[in-house]
């Protein structure tokens, strides 16, 4: 009988599972500091190398003592290895980019010089910015995308994959001791919505060799769906030992009911997108209510005068201190502090979430 992992051991700390990171895409996310992090039940955070090897660079992240130091935040770092992004940058603007099997080779608007990242360049960045958790480059497709496009993804897929494992090991050959202990390495099963290729992709990664993996490509249907059956027939093929990150899963239904699939990492820019544009998630009595938690559109009028807190049976410092009504004139006017309680509170309700699925101490 296989035994699922209920916690991941890293470097800067440990993360017990399922767990819910936040994007912190540019090193930051926006509105919070770490403290506020620590306080939401923030474990860990996941940063982006397609955008920090721009800005602020990799001089200036080493110089300034690599990611954990820069921000201030001393818990586990999973690292994005820019693999969808430029995907995305490349599929909107042809003209700025393209990808080969060398890899990807990209100028974003409004930069003079043009980047190249290649698997080898991804994990040299990842283990230079002192990440805990190293993602293999891989080739994103969307589930829509023609069969010889996703069957070429996956063909990519494995080959960067071999090149990333032989750079990380490398690397880590190189250093006599590594402080905290060894990084980890993911690789990302790609395949779309094509079940075959999906398990063609997860043998390949299995035989390669990896401490984890990731569920790749958009997963969501052309309808905004989750693609509930693709996830589930990945999460099969992939031992429960090894965890299973469901990579930009962060809609609260969604990551609940990847949750039940059998996956244990999350990571999303939406929770806090949404608080900052007054969308706020709120847990419903269970049982008094068809759906499990609702939306407050903070900016309605009919929150005006409201004294009580977004939601009772919250802990974190916006529903501890401040009303419905002081966040609705705080949104209004525009005022940074609302941005801050907001990004907290859906911070807050994101890790509550996760942590109702956790195994209880023995």
């Amino acid at each position: 009988m296989q035994t699922k992992i209920d916690a991941l051991e890293l470097p800067h700390g440990t993360l017990a599972l399922p767990c819910f990171l936040p994007d912190a895409t540019r090193a930051v996310v926006r509105a919070v500091d770490s403290q506020d992090l620590e306080r939401c039940g923030v474990q860990g955070v996941v940063m982006n190398i397609f955008h920090l090897m721009q800005r602020p660079g990799s001089s200036t992240v080493k110089a300034l003592g690599k990611l954990h130091s820069m921000c201030g935040w001393p818990h586990p770092i999973i690292t994005d290895s820019g693999g969808f992004q430029a995907y995305s940058l490349i599929r909107q603007r042809p003209s700025q980019g393209n990808i080969n099997d060398d890899g990807l080779h990209f100028q974003p608007e409004g930069n003079q010089r043009p980047f190249r990242l290649t698997p080898e360049k991804a994990v040299q960045l990842q283990l230079g910015y002192g990440a805990d958790v190293v993602m293999c480059l891989d080739e994103c497709t969307h589930a829509d995308d023609p069969p010889q496009l996703q069957r070429t993804a996956v063909d990519r897929t494995i080959q960067w994959a071999k090149r990333c494992k032989r750079e990380f090991q490398t690397r880590l050959e190189r250093k006599e001791a590594w402080s905290g202990g060894r990084p980890l390495l993911f690789a990302v099963i790609q395949g779309g919505a094509d079940l075959a290729l999906r398990k063609r992709c997860s043998e390949a990664l299995l035989e390669l060799g990896f401490d984890g993996f990731g569920f790749g490509g958009w997963p969501l249907d052309a309808q905004g769906n989750l693609l509930s059956e693709v996830l589930a027939f990945t999460r099969e093929l992939i031992p429960l030992r090894f965890p299973l990150h469901a990579l930009g899963v962060g809609h609260p239904d969604n990551v609940k009911e990847c949750i039940h699939l059998g996956y244990e990492l999350f990571d999303s820019a939406m929770p806090t997108r949404d608080a900052r544009h007054g969308r706020l998630y709120v847990l419903n009595d269970e049982g008094r209510h068809e759906r499990w938690f609702e939306y407050v559109y903070i900016n309605d009028d009919k929150h005006i005068k409201v004294q009580r807190p977004l939601a009772e049976r919250c802990d974190c410092l916006c529903c501890q201190r401040y009303s419905r009504g002081y966040l609705h004139h705080l949104f209004k006017i525009n005022d940074s502090l609302y941005l801050r309680l907001a990004t907290i509170h859906n911070l807050r309700f994101m890790t509550q979430l996760v942590e109702r699925f956790r195994q209880p101490a023995p």
